[in-house]
């Protein structure tokens, strides 16, 4: 309404979000975006995950990595916001940032759901000040629908547009004036700010890891569904292999026929799955620090093969590693397998996704993470912002001999996979989903059910949904593989299931991700989507 394009209201929406989505957004965290240029006709993928900073010591205990001044890895967001404002907005990062200047410092009521994550960690929340002092004011867990402010915050982002604005005031251009803020943040009060504040306390952020830091564009994995081109997020993500490669895997097989919540359809799912991230898990890294072989495990001679291996009557054990030199020479040689059982404290990644499409039909799914709830838990010194988590354990591999093993300068992968469908060079569809371990396989079941059954956006949405889990995880050849199962599904489909050979069980009734999307269709209509699994909303002018 204020004139503005699809990046000024996916940053507007990250910038309130970083203050009433506290346990899950930051401009300190980390994310993925896939935009669609509809003047173009491409498809991007930009990515903003920080590294591991450039002083940590890869022998520290696992546990440092998962909460705490040593969790802490180099902020990606603002850069993130700034690409968004530089190439698909039109607005100043003044205008687009105000509203959650207005919450931060006047305050908002907090959601009662966040006032339960808050109070459930409420040990770890009061451990470090600067945390506590923002979420435990006055000491005690706030109330569902409190008012809670973050003046640090509000101070932080004004001074980042008093930055732009004394560019524009000097008749420098918006290109300029944007990024004069991302210096302040990167090479100025801010990243000294970060500096001092963990030298003091004995983290390992420091104004080198913000000064070599860039945001990324890139090309997004690609593969077609049925004639559908389906693009997602490349390296540092996994969750955009996922979504391929599983497409790719039950390809083959007339799904169509067969009907949503079945047991047969949901075991060719599941299988799909396992395929997939048994080489995904072997193979994915920061492409700086390993050769991944992207093309091989898209392609459809690899999907044509690996999916032959599931058999439609038998649930199997977590596959073996794919040798990818059988479809690219180059392509290195199969990890060694692991042995170690790792010390699992690994908590549920907490994570927030947004999906937008402006008048002009250009579309941007972003998928943006603090890693696990509050991230590293710990406000930076007086800038009120919490950093991301990154190196825990799932986006960073617990064994020595794995590719993503925590390394100084690495970036640890995320599952973040914002999801764009083109048909005949069309938009058809755009969504994103949180969820950590489970986003992948949570957008693999939704791009299912828009194509194969064809359901309406919200309809797809609310679709009850399921997951596999392994046990102790899915770096580990031979690990034990589980089903959960929205109490949505009839009690059928789980004895199916555990028919086939599944270990199986329930879990709620909406618990697995929080789908935010839209479908476009040929009259020009766009219908937006809302998952009832978390706080969301679908509006339109």
């Amino acid at each position: 309404m204020q004139g503005g394009a699809a990046g000024d209201a996916a940053v507007a929406t990250m910038a309130v979000l970083n203050v009433v989505e506290p346990w899950a957004s930051s401009i300190a965290g980390n994310g993925f975006a896939t935009v669609y240029d509809k003047p173009s006709g491409q498809v991007r993928a930009l990515k903003f995950g920080g590294a591991a900073p450039f002083a940590l010591d890869p022998k520290s205990d696992p546990k440092a990595f998962d909460w705490g001044v040593k969790a802490a890895t180099t902020p990606g967001a603002f850069d993130g916001w700034i690409e968004l404002l530089r190439k698909h907005g039109r607005l100043s990062l003044g205008d687009v940032i105000a509203p959650a200047i207005d919450l931060a410092r006047n305050g908002h009521p907090i959601d009662p759901s966040i006032a339960r994550i808050i109070e459930y960690m409420q040990g770890r929340l009061q451990m470090h000040p600067t945390t506590a002092e923002v979420f435990l004011p006055g000491g005690k867990t706030p109330k569902p629908r409190q008012i809670l402010t973050n003046e640090n915050l509000a101070r932080t982002f004004e001074s980042l547009v008093a930055e732009e604005q004394k560019v524009l005031a000097g008749g420098g251009d918006r290109d300029t004036a944007l990024l004069a803020a991302r210096e302040y943040f990167y090479n100025g009060p801010i990243a000294a700010e970060l500096d001092r504040f963990f030298r003091e306390v004995g983290g390992w952020v420091r104004k080198a890891d913000l000064a070599a830091y860039n945001a990324e564009w890139a090309d997004p994995v690609k593969t077609t569904y049925r004639g559908y081109e389906v693009y997602s997020t490349p390296l540092t993500s996994r969750g955009g292999l996922e979504v391929c490669m599983q497409a790719n895997l039950v390809e083959r097989f007339d799904v169509s026929s067969l009907k949503p919540g079945s047991t047969q359809l949901l075991h060719l799912q599941a299988e799909a799955i396992k395929h997939a991230k048994a080489d995904i898990y072997a193979y994915a890294a920061d492409p700086k620090f390993a050769d991944v072989p992207v093309a091989a495990m898209v392609s459809k001679a690899y999907a044509a093969d690996r999916g032959a291996m599931i058999n439609p009557s038998l649930a199997l054990p977590f596959p073996e590693v794919t040798d990818f030199r059988r479809y690219d020479p180059s392509a290195p040689a199969p990890p060694v397998s692991a042995t170690r059982t790792p010390d699992d404290d690994a908590r549920y990644s907490d994570t927030t996704s947004l999906t937008v499409v402006d008048e002009e039909g250009n579309t941007i799914v972003v998928t943006t993470t603090l890693g696990g709830g509050f991230g590293a838990g710990v406000i930076a010194g007086s800038t009120g912002f919490l950093l991301n988590n990154g190196m825990r354990l799932g986006s960073t591999s617990p064994y020595e001999d794995n590719v993503n093993f925590v390394a100084p300068g690495q970036i640890p992968i995320l599952n973040n996979s914002p999801v764009v469908v083109m048909n005949n060079s069309k938009l058809w569809a755009a969504f994103g989903t949180p969820g950590g371990e489970t986003i992948g396989q949570s957008e693999f079941q939704v791009l299912m059910s828009l194509i194969d059954h064809g359901m309406g956006i919200q309809e797809a949405i609310e679709a009850p949904r399921f997951a596999v889990k392994a046990d102790p995880n899915f770096y580990l050849p031979g690990a034990k593989c589980f089903l959960q199962l929205e109490s949505r599904f009839s009690s059928q489909c789980l004895s199916g299931l555990k028919a086939l050979g599944h270990m199986a069980d329930y879990v709620g009734p909406y618990a697995i991700g929080s789908i935010q999307g839209v479908r476009a269709y040929e009259n020009g209509a766009v219908m937006a989507g809302a998952d009832p699994r978390r706080m969301a909303m679908a509006a339109g002018w």
